[in-house]
């Protein structure tokens, strides 16, 4: 083993590296339980023999070294790291003994090692299992060479690299990293108060509310997290992600949220726990989510508005959300655009958060942010207590255009997710970004929240103007479009463009989108699409093209009756 001091990013590398071994044998979905695994084992057993170490050279008693009350978790004897490394054969057997023996001995890891399997000798042969431990082995990963952000940085990492890896399967247990930071800069978290994600998936979004708090260079370790995660592998990585960063006192629980919640107030009289800050990315438009148990009444109280849709679970989730809430509470929740229009039930819940003055704000996401799903989706805030300049509206921020642009995916730029939170939290109109929309409006739309319906900011459809595709010009109303105007903000238009009757013409000579490129030092791709069209429509007018046809055919008159024909 070297003792070597690693950078973030030799560690990262290392810990993919991994993944090498496995890749091909196990499916991309799978292999990250097994990677984690043998992580979290090596930690432990590192941590637990630095401990140790430390210990002995203070009381200079060996037994008192191993009491396990002087280590943060205990480690039966025969179980360590150290053992693993003298075993050649069945060491899949060793692998499963171990862990469970761990988890034996410490009821806050019980079930965090999953129900991997090692002792599969067609999947793990000894000689890839050997593998797997030298490759663990290269380093240590005591907490004096490997801090707890680092190594749980490198965890988030690998994280995203699995569900990046796993295709439309990563969105089961991982939110992209900035959209969880719109979610949490948006509720922006207080010292001291608690906050809740009843689909935590890995964690992402608490984890990312303590580094909110580290950020603003406040007390992170006065928060409070609580959690709910019904997948059993997700949740023991949302568990081992915690441990990781050195957590101990998260409260994240396994089951169905919305048939078996687990966070009580008073659990006799099924009192839901009722929490500062609430977020959450749920499964979108879940089918079947517990309808036949919520239509005869919520028994937590939950159905508040109306029992949702028997194929959308998506509107359970808002509802055990804002039932989860203090009465100062505040949520963000990641949902599909449906939420926004569908009728029926949906509709009539729409009204109630309307009617009761708790929805702050809509925020209308880019397509292709989440792995698995294309469509675009949004963003609600909902505040149980609105300020006074606030009540009886609701801000729409549109940021479907504002995104960095990926091979499968999108992304957000801490620029774009600046750019919500910010107008967000001055809860301003900004052109063509944000708009202010009365509850009474809303209501009037029957409680349509859609977002295209208050703040449209796609694209304007391509005109044809007749008089100026006669004439050859571009008529003053699609220059002088909103849309238009933004795409061609810091361009001096009166280098390429001369104003005419009813509009602007190209100057003599430029005939080509090649001139054009070549007389603006720096000009955005979407400029040059409306160039483009403008030049294929209104470059040549038909006027000149029937007198050029007339020239034409006079030339070739001439040169017929040059050769001797008769006109």
């Amino acid at each position: 083993m070297k003792n070597k001091t690693l950078t973030q990013q030799e560690l990262e590398s290392h810990l993919w590296g991994a993944a090498d071994i496995l890749r091909g044998a196990i499916d991309a979905s799978d292999y990250k339980h097994y990677i984690f695994g043998l992580l979290f084992y090596k930690r432990l057993s590192d941590v637990w023999e630095e401990e140790y170490e430390e210990r002995l050279a203070e009381f200079e008693d060996e037994e008192l070294a191993k009491d396990p009350e002087e280590h943060r978790f205990h480690i039966p004897e025969g179980s360590f790291w150290t053992d693993l490394k003298k075993k050649s054969t069945n060491i899949g057997e060793f692998l499963n003994g171990s862990f469970r023996a761990i988890e034996d001995s410490n009821n806050r890891l019980k079930g965090v090692f999953q129900d991997v399997d090692f002792n599969n000798k067609e999947r793990f042969p000894d000689s890839t299992l050997e593998l797997l431990i030298r490759h663990f082995d290269k380093f240590s990963l005591r907490k004096s060479e490997v801090s707890s952000d680092m190594l749980g940085n490198a965890y988030e990492y690998l994280i995203a690299k699995f569900a990046d890896d796993a295709g439309a399967k990563g969105g089961e247990f991982y939110t992209p990293k900035e959209v969880v930071k719109v979610l949490v800069e948006c509720l922006s978290p207080t010292e001291g108060s608690s906050i809740y994600d009843p689909t935590c998936g890995s964690a992402g979004m608490l984890l990312e509310a303590i580094h909110y708090l580290e950020r603003e260079n406040k007390n992170a370790k006065s928060l409070r997290l609580y959690g709910q995660e019904r997948n059993l592998n997700t949740w023991a990585i949302s568990k081992m992600n915690l441990f990781l960063h050195d957590i101990d006192d998260a409260f994240i629980e396994r089951g169905d949220t919305l048939r078996a919640p687990k966070h009580f107030d008073d659990e006799k009289n099924k009192k839901i726990l009722k929490f500062d800050y609430v977020l959450a990315n749920p499964p979108f438009s879940l089918k079947k989510w517990g309808h036949e148990f919520w239509k005869k009444g919520d028994p937590y109280s939950r159905d508040m508005y109306a029992c949702p849709p028997k194929s959308y679970g998506d509107y359970a989730f808002v509802q055990h959300m804002i039932a989860s809430l203090k009465s100062k509470g505040k949520l963000a929740v990641v949902l599909p655009h449906g939420v926004l229009f569908r009728g029926g039930t949906e509709q009539t819940i729409r009204e109630g958060m309307v009617s009761n003055d708790i929805l702050e704000c809509v925020i209308g996401l880019p397509e292709k942010l989440f792995y698995g799903a294309e469509i675009p989706a949004c963003i609600l805030i909902i505040n149980k207590e609105k300020p006074k300049e606030r009540k009886g509206k609701v801000l729409y921020i549109n940021s479907v255009l504002r995104f960095s642009k990926g091979v499968n995916q999108n992304k957000l730029s801490e620029e774009n997710v600046r750019d919500i939170v910010n107008a967000y939290n001055e809860f301003k109109e900004i052109k063509r970004f944000s708009k202010i929309i009365n509850s009474e409006t809303i209501g009037a739309n029957k409680f349509n929240l859609n977002i295209k319906k208050y703040l449209d900011v796609s694209p304007p459809l391509e005109n044809y103007s007749a008089e100026g595709i006669l004439k050859g010009f571009i008529p003053v109303e699609e220059i002088e479009n909103e849309y238009v105007q933004e795409k061609l903000e810091g361009l001096k238009l009166a280098d390429v463009l001369v104003e005419v009757d009813g509009g602007y013409s190209f100057k003599e000579g430029i005939t080509g989108i090649g001139h054009i490129r070549s007389i603006f030092e720096e000009i955005n791709d979407d400029a040059i699409i409306l160039f483009k069209q403008w030049l294929s429509k209104y470059v040549l007018s038909l006027s000149e093209l029937e007198k050029g046809i007339s020239d034409s055919e006079l030339e070739l008159k001439d040169l017929l009756k040059g050769l001797g024909y008769d006109f």
